[in-house]
């Protein structure tokens, strides 16, 4: 039996560029093999350089994955005054956020973050064919490092 999304008909989102989302909560900016390539060459450096320098190994067993560093206040590495210094570079998580799987899993999730976000319920309409895009770019799988025994 289909069961109807809660975003059958869309949803309403616009970024109000509040910076919440990159800043005042610890938490994760995992980076894709994309990401790293897109943010060194922005940066000017090389994929070695650019992850010793702007990122943190996560511990995941039998490897790291790799996640942008966040400041002593939370805010992300690359969060300024004037807003993200990496923007068009940004990683695959911060162009994909609000949508994603586990805020979309339930009207109840979405408006919980609503919270948090204070574009949600703004803006344009967003189609359910385009927040199921946005979506599936969100399976690009995360950098990892293989650990050396």
């Amino acid at each position: 039996m289909f069961m109807k999304k809660f975003y059958e008909n869309g949803l309403r989102f616009q970024c109000q560029m509040c910076s919440y989302c990159c800043s005042a909560e610890p938490g994760y900016v995992y980076l894709t093999e994309n990401d790293i390539s897109a943010a060194s060459a922005a940066m000017g450096t090389d994929k070695e350089t650019f992850i010793s320098l702007y990122c943190r190994l996560v511990d995941f067993g039998l490897y790291y994955l790799v996640s942008l560093k966040e400041r002593s206040d939370y805010d992300c590495i690359f969060l300024t005054e004037k807003g993200c210094t990496i923007y068009n570079a940004r990683p695959l998580q911060c162009r994909t956020y609000p949508f994603w799987k586990n805020v979309l899993d339930s009207q109840e999730s979405w408006e919980n973050e609503s919270h948090s976000c204070p574009g949600i319920g703004k803006g344009r309409v967003v189609s359910k064919s385009e927040i199921e895009r946005i979506m599936k770019m969100g399976d690009e799988p995360p950098y990892m490092i293989p650990k050396k025994f």
